[in-house]
């Protein structure tokens, strides 16, 4: 008996004339390839939805055109940027095309690439009485890859990702993270016969039917589906394809990842009770310590107090030692509480670091002057230091308090954690997950801040 090869045909549409606004695709499809079959997928480029939809705006100046169809910008290098644009689409230019348009004009992406997706798919089944399914393509960049390729951006009853965790492979390996985005795949084949200058902007791919469903957008293990629906009504689409913010891993650019993690670091003072993990801090400490420092030297040690015992003894102590100088001060018994109070961020934190400075190839002087330079010196080196280790923190999704507890004891700290004598500690950072997103910070105009001379 012979074994059943897979295959599938794939071929671009001959007779598609120049679209123009209002045109109905579903009629010059149909129009085009009157031989269409159920089960077959129809791969569209985008251009012609645009233009269809009416989507040619006048701009003299591409940029302008790019700036309003920008969310926020990912990355930029020169004049090429990436951008997240309207769609929720990562992509570079937003997806504003000044080719195959009239000079003075640009074209944008489908307002809502999934709907086209729909109409046109509609349209084909009420001209045709045909079940198919519908790609809207435009072409991509890729981090990591050089090229282009064409990837789904609208799709319609088209299994736009298969989900195969909780099967298994063909040795019996269960799957555990295989996601397979189908849609992609199928928008990749058309463009291999649509070319991107042949001027055949539709291609159909036939031989794959088990892709095209009722309106599922997302299939189950081992290629389950759920629910069906009508023509892909209410059903994600492509739009399924985009990763959460959430769940992007390499959502920023560079720029913008370094403006995030700073301006997004803050002080956070009430933490969940989910363990932190150290290697995040040791990466954190390895962004420390490239603070710039004096004379070539590395002032900066961290102690990190990983134990619930060891953070315990640490503060007891230092509790101790608070009301003791309060005390001495002659605070009441009220005022003692309520300070010692405001230590709670660090016994509630699960973690906590504390930052020492050494003063290891200083220079001495001989005279007050210049030895106590030589130690504000170090000290803005450790707040340099501190600041890269905040920042590299929030950059591991981490929130932390830097509190300057520690310098008004510093022999109980060293005394407790058994630190050598030169050991300065230099407050203690509370470190753990936020038990809550931070509010918003109130906007700080940088012209307040600068005297230009």
């Amino acid at each position: 008996m012979t074994e059943e090869r897979p295959e599938y045909r794939v071929w671009a549409l001959s007779g598609i004339p120049e679209v123009q606004q209002g045109d109905d695709l579903a009629k010059l499809i149909a129009a085009a390839e009157p031989g269409l079959a159920d089960g077959d997928v129809l791969l569209v480029t985008s251009k012609i939805v645009s233009k269809a939809e009416g989507r040619i705006v006048e701009a003299a100046d591409r940029e302008a055109a790019i700036d309003a169809e920008t969310v926020r910008v990912v990355a930029r290098r020169g004049a090429l940027r990436i951008v997240e644009n309207r769609q929720g689409l990562v992509m570079a230019a937003a997806g504003v095309d000044a080719s195959n348009t009239p000079a003075g004009t640009v074209l944008l992406l489908p307002e809502d690439p999934d709907a086209s997706a729909r109409a046109i798919r509609a349209g084909l089944r009420e001209l045709l009485g045909i079940h198919v399914g519908v790609v809207v393509t435009d072409t991509f960049g890729r981090p990591w890859r050089a090229g282009l390729t064409d990837v789904a951006i609208g799709a319609a009853g088209v299994r736009v990702l298969d989900d195969l965790r909780g099967g298994t492979d063909a040795y019996g390996n269960p799957l555990s993270a295989t996601v397979v985005a189908t849609a992609d795949e199928l928008a990749g084949a058309g463009d291999l016969v649509k070319g991107k200058a042949q001027g055949r902007p539709v291609a159909v791919l036939r031989g794959l039917p088990h892709v095209v469903d009722g309106g599922t957008s997302v299939t189950g293990p081992n290629g389950a589906a759920g629910p069906d629906g009508e023509a892909g009504e209410g059903t994600d689409g492509a739009r399924a394809l985009v990763r959460s913010a959430r769940d992007d891993m390499f959502r920023l650019g560079t720029s913008e990842a370094i403006r995030e993690a700073v301006t997004q670091r803050r002080t956070v003072r009430a933490f969940t009770d989910e363990p932190v993990d150290p290697g995040a801090v040791r990466r954190a400490v390895a962004a420390a310590v490239t603070a710039p420092a004096p004379h070539h030297t590395t002032p900066w040690r961290f102690v990190l107090l990983e134990s619930e015992e060891s953070r315990v003894r640490l503060l007891d102590a230092m509790r101790d030692a608070w009301i003791a100088d309060l005390r001495r001060d002659g605070k009441s018994e009220e005022s003692v509480a309520k300070r010692v109070r405001r230590g709670d961020v660090l016994r509630h934190a699960p973690y906590l670091a504390v930052p020492c400075l050494v003063m290891d190839g200083s220079h001495h002087y001989g005279d007050a002057r210049r030895d106590g330079a030589e130690r504000e010196m170090f000290v803005v080196a450790m707040g340099a230091g501190v600041q890269n280790f905040l920042v590299a923190l929030a950059g591991e999704r981490l929130g932390s308090a830097w509190v300057s507890s520690t310098m008004f004891c510093r022999d109980v700290v060293r005394e407790t954690l058994g630190l050598p004598a030169g050991w300065d500690p230099m407050g203690a950072v509370a470190i753990g997950h936020p038990a809550q997103e931070p509010g918003p910070r109130p906007r700080r105009d940088a012209g307040g801040f600068v005297e230009v001379r």
